[in-house]
């Protein structure tokens, strides 16, 4: 089966958890986890849940454990945390977590990124997976950056993924 049929095969409509990990947002400012929300709505998938928590290894890694644990969560998307600063742990948090890494995933975003930002693309630890029966697709924190990520990789392959990760 190529990808066409496997992609006509995919699921329409995926239930989705968003995750923005910040020392500075609140729910109000939190244009990163707004465009992840809206970009999903838009194409027709299911927001299941969304939570708020500091760049503090613990709680995310408890909130990513409790979405994993969640049958109804497909697939979890987080933003924020994926920098070099000191604070940045979502990364090393989900890394550890996956059992099977996309790695074309954050090779694709930062050459999308090198292209609209330049060498700056590089700093971003975007990355993606799959833990058992749940994808999760780590974003950067910047609106901008979300956006990219949606419309050129996640929405156009989102049934796909989670097609091909329950097979």
């Amino acid at each position: 089966m190529n990808y066409l049929k496997h992609r006509a095969a995919a699921p329409a409509t995926i239930n989705c958890f968003i995750l923005t990990v910040s020392d500075t947002r609140t729910s109000e400012t939190d244009t990163s986890g707004r465009a992840v929300r809206n970009g999903l709505i838009k194409n027709g998938h299911n927001i299941v849940g969304y939570k708020l928590v500091p760049d503090d290894p613990v709680q995310i890694e408890e909130v990513i454990q409790k979405q994993i644990a969640n049958s109804e969560v497909q697939v979890i998307l987080t933003t924020g945390g994926t920098g070099i600063t000191s604070r940045d742990s979502t990364f090393e948090i989900v890394n550890k977590l996956l059992t099977k890494k996309l790695d074309g995933f954050g090779e694709l975003f930062r050459v999308l990124s090198f292209q609209e930002i330049g060498a700056a693309a590089m700093l971003s630890r975007a990355t993606a997976g799959t833990v058992n029966h749940t994808a999760i697709f780590v974003l950067p924190g910047s609106e901008p950056a979300v956006q990219l990520a949606l419309t050129k990789l996640i929405v156009p392959e989102l049934g796909h993924v989670v097609q091909q990760m329950n097979r």
